[in-house]
């Protein structure tokens, strides 16, 4: 297994003092290994070393992305091609170039940048070169781990990047500047291929950034189908399981199978050879992690993982996984090969058998799996159905419904109806099986006080569908959503598969939630209509 995060340490490649850059003299330190970031960074405020050796780090006032504030270049190269709306807003080339340069302005006062060159896509045939200049050292930390490190011999031969990142967190976006709502601005520029940040040091800005670049290069450029989703494959039959799920649905937990190779925890791409990361790393969410739960995703927690915004004992340095006085969206980025099981090189020369779309529902209408046909899996796909549980907020006593299409709509750069075409094609042509996966309530909802499905019958119901004794097994339908549910899975109560027949305050209650969710759907799918085919509506919920 080759290892693909050692890069020559020298005082040329590493550190390179008194470097001119304009009127100033700086220290560039360039694809630095991770000892002599940890060094650097342990200035930066409020940065320390846990008792497992990964660094802890904050990234300020935002702990999260900003949507609202991503933007992209209104210019004639990608004009006719962006989604543009409320994902996608435009940004003028004027605005672009003055937040540019405010950014240039702001790196050129640093004593110290970091510039980290490396991969996006594991696949050489389609793989980018990406080049982040940034000013922080837990930054350049966190895209070493996430981006794909070139060997000693690929770094000698870089060259030019085909993408850059111009992380100027730090500094805010002047106000003044037209088309500036906030102190916060992503911009991405297609003509240029650059991206400039401004006002927020949250270091998954730049991870989602280089995702919606792969969005719209890869099916523009090469007619590849780029995904939000985890990926595994069986080690005996080589079967490759994609995994489609919003935040907190278990897409990283699931995927990272001690009894399946780990092709990746969150981006990929599907061309005509197979499927292959984007990524070198893992960015998995820390809230609740423990050793029992989640064995493999812990023991990476270590020297060279990087664990943004969270409690920590002060004198131990032991992490508190339970704190969210910061955030709930407590963070830990590490190199993939920190997995046991991981594939590396992060890629398969097989298409997909089986694609698992995985929802949180705390209705507790859908049942824990459902086999969906390819009508299903397109409303599905381009619905994104799961559920944020609003119980932590004062006076807030129900669950809130979200929707986002292809499981990303944050990211997406093109209209979801072309993304979810190119799976519903790619899936016939390799004959892919697909399943709805429900991680959150069956038989029961949220409000109701009752437990999530549990983790042990959901990694039951994925081994039925590897091993492949669920597609072959007994099926019925669930009413309203027209979903086939399974009569019965090895290792999981009979009981537990349809909410329908179990739950617990009676039919009438259940049909009254059914018809809740099913009108939610419908309402959410409306600005789709007019693109999608009479097939695909159909499969939505009969209300």
């Amino acid at each position: 297994m080759p290892v693909r995060n050692k890069v020559p340490i020298s005082a040329q490649d590493c550190i390179r003092s008194e470097l001119s850059l304009g009127e100033e003299v700086v220290t560039i330190r360039r694809n630095a290994p991770a000892a002599l970031l940890y060094e650097d960074a342990l200035h930066e405020s409020r940065t320390t070393i846990a008792s497992s050796g990964a660094l802890i780090a904050f990234s300020g006032a935002k702990t999260g992305r900003s949507p609202r504030d991503k933007r992209i270049v209104d210019e004639p190269s990608s004009r006719d091609n962006v989604w543009w709306g409320p994902v996608n807003r435009k940004c003028s080339e004027k605005t672009w170039l003055v937040n540019r340069e405010r950014a240039a302005d702001y790196l050129r006062t640093r004593d110290h940048l970091y510039i980290v060159d490396a991969y996006a896509g594991w696949d050489p045939r389609y793989r980018i070169k990406i080049r982040v200049v940034c000013a922080r050292a837990y930054h350049a930390l966190f895209m070493t781990n996430m981006l794909i490190r070139p060997t000693p011999e690929e770094l000698k031969n870089f060259g030019e990047p085909d993408f850059t990142v111009w992380n100027a967190g730090q500094f805010p976006a002047n106000t003044h500047t037209d088309g500036m709502t906030s102190k916060t601005t992503v911009e991405i520029n297609f003509a240029k291929m650059e991206m400039v940040i401004l006002g927020t040091e949250y270091a998954g800005e730049m991870k989602k950034g280089i995702f919606t670049v792969m969005f719209y290069l890869m099916p523009v450029n090469h007619n590849v189908l780029t995904l939000h989703s985890s990926a595994n494959q069986g080690i005996k039959d080589n079967d490759v399981t994609l995994f489609f799920g919003l935040s907190g649905t278990g897409k990283t937990t699931l995927s990272a199978d001690p009894a399946r190779r780990l092709i990746g925890d969150d981006e990929h791409c599907w061309s005509d050879h197979g499927v292959f990361n984007i990524e070198g790393g893992c960015y998995a969410k820390c809230i609740g992690l423990s050793e029992a739960k989640e064995p493999e995703i812990f023991r990476a927690i270590r020297f060279g993982s990087v664990l943004e915004n969270v409690g920590y004992d002060p004198l131990t340095r032991e992490v508190d996984y339970d704190d969210c006085e910061i955030t709930e969206n407590t963070r830990c980025a590490y190199p993939i090969e920190y997995i046991p099981s991981a594939k590396i090189p992060c890629l398969a020369n097989e298409h997909p058998k089986n694609i698992v779309l995985l929802t949180c529902d705390a209705s507790g209408v859908l049942p824990p799996v459902s086999k969906l046909s390819p009508a299903q899996v397109m409303y599905h796909f381009i619905s994104g159905y799961t559920s944020k549980v609003a119980g932590t907020e004062e006076g807030v006593t129900e669950p809130e419904a979200t929707f986002s299409s292809c499981f990303g709509q944050p990211f997406l750069a093109l209209h979801p109806l072309k993304y979810a075409t190119m799976l519903a094609e790619k899936m016939q042509k390799h004959s892919a099986d697909a399943w709805l996966v429900n991680t959150g309530w069956t038989g029961a909802s949220f409000v109701s006080g009752a437990q999530r499905c549990s983790l042990k019958y959901t990694r039951a119901i994925l081994d039925a569908i590897h091993d492949g004794s669920l597609a072959a097994g007994e099926f019925e339908v669930l009413p309203t959503f027209n979903l086939q549910v399974p009569v019965h899975v090895n290792n999981v109560p009979d009981n537990l598969l349809n909410p329908a027949k179990s739950w617990n305050s009676g039919k009438a209650n259940y049909q009254k939630a059914v018809r809740s969710l099913g009108n939610l759907f419908a309402s959410n799918f409306q600005k789709y209509t007019e693109q999608a085919s009479t097939e695909v509506i159909a499969a939505g919920p009969i209300m």
